[in-house]
């Protein structure tokens, strides 16, 4: 259980570090201040959170490994976050749409992980609960604004929409970990969250004027390890200094 346990804590921290370093992307290049703002500090309580997950991880593995070990020296195929979280930014309509999925599902997830027997797990989960409610709020309210906006911004809404739905459907196909610590009341029934989560953003696109793609997702497969180009990609740049310079440390 012990490593089952440490395997489950990677899989919630990789989604945040991954997303977390997508973000940090846009820093200097926000289309205004405020945005640019928002998005470097949504990506600073990602970051947050992953260290959450890693420093308390590296302590159930207990062979000397750092947080730092666990973010920067493993290989594309021992991530474990969702498709979706890796995929580029593009421009600012498809980081919104990026950012409303996941934010969307992050949300219900964690409202549901509070109340695991894990008592570490449950009190990340509460810390972190309060930042992504605002994150859902941001992202929700610029779905919004871009949706019901003008003829391009409208337009570039539902292209991002569109592109990343098919990346939706991994929140909720669980594999043998996911049920195992479900099971044992530490992880969380992902599948339960499936309804509530469309239903939740089907509400957001009919505000913002969106139409919700007509089919069903299926793009799996990043929770096993098996990623889209775009990781190795990041990965490259987010490890380079730690690999140039092993055990550095500012």
């Amino acid at each position: 259980m012990k490593e089952r346990l440490f395997d489950y804590i990677l899989q919630l921290g990789d989604n945040s570090l991954i997303l977390g370093h997508r973000l940090s992307e846009w820093c200097g290049h926000g289309p205004i201040l405020e945005v640019d703002m928002a998005l470097t500090n949504i990506s600073l309580d990602l970051i947050g959170q992953t260290r959450n997950y890693f420093q308390y991880a590296a302590k159930i593995e207990d062979k000397g490994r750092t947080e730092d070990d666990l973010a920067f020296l493993r290989t594309d195929r021992q991530y474990r976050n969702y498709l979706l979280v890796e995929q580029p930014n593009g421009d600012f309509a498809a980081t919104i749409a990026r950012q409303f999925y996941f934010d969307s599902f992050h949300l219900l997830f964690l409202q549901e992980l509070v109340k695991s027997k894990d008592e570490q797990l449950a009190a990340i989960a509460a810390k972190s609960v309060k930042e992504v409610s605002y994150h859902l709020r941001f992202s929700s309210d610029w779905l919004i604004r871009l949706g019901d906006g003008t003829e391009e911004s409208r337009t570039k809404m539902q292209e991002g929409v569109d592109d990343l739905w098919n990346f939706t459907a991994e929140f909720f196909l669980m594999n043998d970990l996911e049920k195992e610590m479900a099971a044992a009341g530490i992880g969380v029934d992902v599948q339960a969250l499936e309804e509530s989560y469309y239903a939740q953003i089907q509400e957001v696109f009919e505000a913002a004027k969106i139409q919700m793609p007509d089919y069903k997702p299926g793009q799996i497969g990043g929770k096993d390890g098996m990623h889209s180009e775009h990781l190795g990609h990041l990965l490259a740049e987010m490890q380079y200094m730690q690999r140039a310079y092993p055990g550095m440390e500012w």
